[in-house]
């Protein structure tokens, strides 16, 4: 019977598997520089503020502590699950970055200002990792998604991964914090990043499947 040590044993004397984390790991920061650069650019380019089909018409709920800190419960889980099978971590870091790189070049072509009355956020933990002005598209709704299919095979983690995102993106919807288009394209856009992924990084998901 393996047992939880041997896992781990098997994967950090595997070269390729520690290889792939190590550039796992650099890829996801240096994602992250290039989204931070990318909100600064967006907040410096933001225009006007549009109509909203449900922005419009729903009042602003005060949901800032789900909407802040909803996402580190999220990722806590998601640790679990990396620490509980290790071979997962790399195809799931090169996700993540792949996500973020492509959504910062979104958000350097989309300048749409935020809904006027959307929720106050006064959070310096938040700032670090947003700006408030890279709106598309919505990665409350697309991250939870994205874990969604890399976990497509387990069914319960299927629908917990694809509710939490249907919450997130009612929770932002609810917020002001998003316009409706950020939400829903988040998932069309999501699945095409998740099959780029699959695509450039085999390896990596045959062993997350392993």
């Amino acid at each position: 019977m393996v047992t939880f040590f041997d896992k781990h044993r098997v994967c950090l004397s595997n070269k390729s598997f520690v290889l792939s984390t190590i550039t796992g790991f650099v890829l996801l920061i240096v994602s992250l520089i290039i989204n931070y650069y990318a909100g600064l650019y967006a907040t410096e380019k933001a225009s006007l503020a549009v109509t909203d089909i449900i922005l419009s018409n729903i009042p602003v709920f005060n949901v800032d502590e789900i909407f802040i800190y909803g996402p580190f419960v999220l990722w806590a889980f998601v640790i679990i699950l990396s620490i509980v099978k290790p071979q997962r971590i790399p195809f799931i870091l090169k996700n993540i970055a792949l996500f973020i790189l492509i959504r910062s070049v979104f958000i350097t072509l989309t300048h749409i200002g935020p809904f006027p009355n959307a929720l106050p956020l006064d959070s310096d933990l938040l700032k670090n990792f947003s700006s408030g002005n890279d709106l598309f598209f919505s990665a409350h709704t697309g991250l939870p998604f994205l874990m969604a299919l890399l976990f497509h095979k387990h069914h319960w983690l299927l629908i917990l991964f694809t509710v939490t995102a249907i919450f997130f993106g009612v929770i932002v919807l609810m917020a002001h914090l998003h316009y409706s288009i950020d939400v829903l394209s988040a998932f069309f856009i999501t699945y095409t990043i998740y099959h780029i992924a699959s695509f450039l990084f085999k390896k990596d998901e045959e062993m997350f499947e392993s």
